[in-house]
């Protein structure tokens, strides 16, 4: 069996985006073998506390974090068409320290920087980056926006920031595979980033529900929160039904 832990995972309390039942998550990391499972939601940690009981109940580590969205310039900022579309980092709680940085990060972003979003900035996790693990998260992650603009110079300049912050053993590279246009080619050039800044890599799902299945629920709940159909061929729709639990064999795959 590989030895594999899903790190970046969004459940229902990732409002009308998440699929993924807090029971159903644990269940299913237990039942494949997997000692450990994280709960990673956008910008919110409403599920921390019932996750936690539920992942003892069954016998399997929890892992509490948060995808935290970063302002591209600062917290305060607030203009139209240019603030509006924060970065996403992926911040895993590593202890007791980093459990209340990431509490306080969370807090700020919704009292301080919420602007369509409870965004944080460069302030905020330079402060409070003690105890925390950092991703650097999905297609919208500052990395991979600029690696995916073609602008290497600025993306290692990102990632140096980031190495810096957090320390070099608690800043990943996140590598993803759901089958997306231009995904192998990124991933690729950020394990290029990592050789040159002396990086790990870590591969996760980004899963936003348990079963493969279960891509069509997830599908009317994106219709739900941006106002579309199902019939309606211009929606907001994940182009693939690759993310969901998989097991770690899969993810070796």
């Amino acid at each position: 069996m590989t030895d594999f832990v899903h790190l970046h995972v969004h459940s229902q309390y990732s409002l009308l985006d998440g699929a993924a039942a807090l029971d159903r998550l644990v269940e299913e990391a237990a039942a494949t073998g997997q000692r450990a499972v994280a709960l990673t939601d956008h910008g919110v940690m409403y599920g921390a506390f019932k996750f936690y009981q539920a992942a003892k109940a069954a016998g399997v580590k929890p892992v509490i974090g948060c995808e935290v969205y970063v302002a591209k310039r600062t917290r305060h900022d607030r203009e139209a068409k240019v603030d509006d579309d924060p970065y996403h980092l992926v911040l895993l709680a590593e202890d007791e320290k980093g459990y209340k940085n990431l509490t306080k990060l969370i807090s700020l972003a919704h009292l301080d920087g919420f602007y369509y979003r409870p965004r944080v900035d460069r302030e905020l996790l330079a402060e409070y980056a003690g105890g925390l693990i950092a991703l650097s998260a999905c297609f919208s992650g500052e990395i991979p926006v600029h690696l995916l603009a073609g602008d290497y110079e600025a993306a290692e300049k990102a990632a140096a920031w980031y190495r810096e912050v957090f320390g070099p053993r608690n800043f990943f590279l996140e590598l993803q595979n759901q089958g997306l246009e231009g995904q192998r080619k990124l991933n690729r050039d950020l394990a290029d980033l990592a050789q040159t800044l002396g990086l790990e890599l870590v591969a996760t799902n980004d899963l936003h529900y348990i079963k493969r299945e279960d891509a069509t629920v997830h599908d009317v709940l994106l219709c739900i929160q941006t106002g579309k159909t199902l019939d309606d061929p211009n929606r907001l729709k994940f182009p693939t039904d690759e993310f969901y639990f998989k097991t770690g064999e899969e993810m070796a795959r």
